[in-house]
């Protein structure tokens, strides 16, 4: 018996279902949840929610939100996300190059922040949706926060 998962966005609900477990990018690391987990509620991180289901995984690109997890359930409140299907590769590599673009010009010093996570958003989008098409995604950088991390 899986573990319940609710993928909700303020447009839309993304994703209601069972899964074998879901790993998600947790304010502290990356998380994996699985039916029983004890009680937690979690800020999320720019990362990648994967849906681990024996018939094959779903990925999701997530920019923030909260996550509720009951021993039973795991409900996430999404500020945005997207599955593998909806994001346009060509959209996400063009986002990722004016990034680049923009850092690679020496901005002022408070805008590096928001270049930064707009550099985070692109590649994780680029690696998603990547990830559709069963190609490697090393060609996409990884940036502080993303991947490693805890299990929890």
């Amino acid at each position: 018996m899986g573990i319940k998962v609710d993928i909700v966005t303020p447009e839309k609900m993304l994703f209601s279902g069972e899964v074998d477990m879901v790993t998600l990018p947790g304010a502290n690391g990356q998380m994996g949840i699985l039916r029983g987990h004890a009680p937690l509620l979690s800020t999320l991180d720019i990362g990648e929610i994967v849906l681990h289901r024996r018939e094959g995984n779903e990925y999701i690109a997530v920019s923030g939100g909260v996550v509720e997890v009951r021993p039973d359930k795991v409900t996430i409140l999404a500020d945005v996300a997207e599955s593998s299907e909806e994001i346009d590769e060509q959209r996400a590599q063009a986002a990722l190059e004016r990034a680049r673009k923009l850092l690679a010009e020496s901005p002022p010093p408070q805008r590096v922040p928001e270049i930064m996570a707009s550099l985070r958003r692109s590649s994780l989008r680029l690696k998603v949706a990547r990830r559709r098409a069963g190609r490697r995604t090393s060609a996409v950088p990884q940036f502080e926060g993303e991947g490693g991390g805890e299990n929890h």
